[in-house]
């Protein structure tokens, strides 16, 4: 059985400690101890904690990168709204991940260029939006990333919960997508 590499492990058991503890649990010191190595260990592949916490988001932006790119049937404004729902649902189901991602404050300047990430998702978004509505298709992609974002936050901190039985995900994705491509 192959050993797997030590960078590795690290980021694996900082995805661990993310999904059970939230951000807060990643600190140099716990993601070590949760591997068995010394807190210097990861000096050899990340020159900075923070380093080691982008190595983590990029994890979360893959998973979230094939769930965005994954095909959807329908016309533009239908693969908007499962683009939307899924964002959603990847919020709701990996909330620490989705909050590190977003950490721009952590995770600038800290290596593995996750811009390479994001950006085509934000091309996916923008192709799909200028399909339906081509003038002004920027302004209007980062207007309906916008209005997508807050209710992925609200979806991630159960806030919606608190003021609905019943959130009807798929109607407020589609009102979105509708009130911005008109």
């Amino acid at each position: 059985m192959e050993e797997i590499p030590l960078r590795d492990r690290l980021v694996l058991a900082g995805v661990e400690l993310l999904e059970q503890d939230g951000a807060a649990a990643l600190s140099l010191r716990a993601i070590t101890r949760h591997v068995g190595v010394s807190h210097g260990a990861p000096r050899r592949y990340f020159p900075t904690h923070n380093a080691l916490l982008a190595a983590i988001a990029a994890t979360g932006l893959a998973d979230l990168a094939a769930r965005l790119t994954a095909p959807a049937d329908g016309s533009p404004r239908d693969q908007l709204v499962a683009l939307g729902r899924r964002y959603l649902d990847f919020a709701a189901e990996r909330p620490a991940m989705f909050e590190l991602i977003f950490r721009h404050d952590l995770l600038e300047g800290a290596g593995g260029n996750l811009r390479t990430t994001t950006l085509p998702l934000l091309d996916v978004l923008t192709k799909l939006v200028a399909s339906s509505a081509p003038d002004d298709a920027a302004e209007r992609t980062v207007s309906l990333w916008t209005n997508l974002h807050g209710l992925a936050i609200l979806r991630a901190t159960k806030a919606l919960d608190l003021v609905l039985d019943d959130p009807q995900l798929d109607g407020f994705v589609r009102r979105a997508v509708d009130a911005h491509l008109s």
